[in-house]
């Protein structure tokens, strides 16, 4: 049996949610994401995108391509709760979905046809997520997960597109190849260096050519191209691993600043995997100085999700970077090897009194938030809390840029 594929997409997500808040929104060109001049633009309304802005891009650039654009910094926890909602009207209503963004769902509707229609009942869904939440949505419907997406970007804005069985290398041909998921700037300049502007051309080409010219990465490239792709509807999605960074609005020399913000990263992303019963077996920093030179180093340490094993370890990876004496730009934190479990005591050096202490303190957090119960040394960080279980099986959420 053929599957059947459908995409769903949020048009313009931030921008849309900002505007079921304030109407005296629509129609103006709107900017989300990071308000300072070291800002990134999370997202842009298409009237912004006409000046030539588009997501991504520095938010100062974008201020000066669209002067009459209204900048917002946008809230985290209200995007959130939008795409709460639409997840729960698509969970309601079919049998497999998964969540690939905050803003980006896939549905399998294999079997559908001979009971009610797929694309009627794909219609009819995103009728009820346009009337339940206010916010405009697309999708693409097809025989997988590539040309689904592909087809909702053609639908858009706030439309939908249907694109037969067999008739998926017709459809991509004519476009640019630009329009393939992984195909990003790298690739996409490789490929014009060749002389190939369009997915046709890829289509024509050689299996092996492609992949001599992009590796292993070129042969899912040349089945993209021809509409071939069998990637599975995930539902839960496992992380591999967890992090924080933090760009500052001036560069910094401070470092009792950065060993405080370190402190308050580490004290948070350790809280998450206690909640989330996971542990880690390697930590790394991340340093970006302000000559844009990006430095890292990690550390294999035994399994933990304890606060005073992973900050020590934090901090001796810190100086161990911070050999320079430029000021930084950049500061951030990562956990992988992570594994299911609960964090093990020490024989000789862990007390009961210290893991009550842990389990008192991650009860407040859970009731009062992340930031209800800090380090001393962490008190003058701002913004280092989550909205969200990262471990509650969504994707990783990425939000508009927060800035210290």
């Amino acid at each position: 049996m053929n599957r059947t594929i459908l995409h769903l997409d949020l048009d313009t997500f931030f921008v849309s949610v900002e505007r079921l808040l304030d109407s005296r929104l629509n129609g103006r060109p709107i900017l989300v994401g990071g308000i300072s001049d070291r800002g990134v633009v999370a997202a842009c309304s298409y009237e912004a995108r006409a000046f030539g802005v588009h997501s991504g891009m520095p938010m100062k650039m974008a201020r000066n391509l669209c002067p009459e654009a209204v900048v917002i910094k946008g809230n985290a926890g209200t995007y959130t709760k939008q795409s709460e909602l639409v997840t729960e009207i698509i969970k309601e209503g079919v049998p497999l979905f998964e969540k690939a963004s905050i803003d980006e769902f896939y549905a399998d509707l294999s079997g559908m046809d001979k009971f009610f229609g797929s694309y009627k009942y794909a219609s009819e869904l995103r009728k009820r997520i346009i009337n339940e939440t206010g916010l405009p949505i697309s999708f693409g419907l097809s025989v997988n997960k590539v040309v689904s997406k592909v087809a909702t970007g053609e639908a858009k804005p706030n439309n939908q597109l249907k694109i037969g069985f067999g008739l998926e290398k017709p459809f991509l041909a004519p476009l640019s190849i630009r329009k393939i998921p992984m195909v990003g700037d790298k690739t996409y300049l490789t490929l014009r260096n060749l002389g190939i502007k369009q997915i046709r051309t890829l289509q024509e080409m050689p299996r092996d050519m492609m992949s001599t010219v992009l590796g292993k990465n070129g042969l899912t490239i040349w089945n993209r191209a021809n509409g071939v792709d069998n990637t599975p509807i995930t539902p839960y999605s496992e992380r591999k691993s967890i992090s924080t960074e933090r760009t500052f609005d001036r560069d910094t020399i401070d470092v009792y600043r950065l060993r405080s913000i370190l402190t308050a990263m580490t004290e948070n992303l350790a809280f998450q995997l206690r909640r989330g019963e996971k542990l880690t077996a390697c930590v790394s920093v991340k340093l970006r100085y302000s000559d844009f030179q990006t430095c890292s180093k990690q550390m294999k340490i035994p399994y933990t999700s304890a606060d005073h094993i992973l900050i020590p370890a934090i901090q001796d990876l810190f100086n161990q970077l911070y050999n320079r004496r430029l000021l930084v730009r950049l500061i951030g934190v990562r956990f992988t090897h992570l594994v299911h479990g609960h964090y093990q005591i020490n024989l000789f050096e862990d007390t009961q009194q210290s893991i009550r202490l842990y389990q008192a303190l991650d009860k407040i957090r859970e009731r009062y938030g992340d930031r209800s119960v800090i380090r001393a040394t962490s008190m003058g960080v701002r913004t280092i809390g989550r909205m969200t279980n990262p471990f509650n099986g969504d994707p990783p959420i990425i939000l508009a840029h927060r800035k210290q």
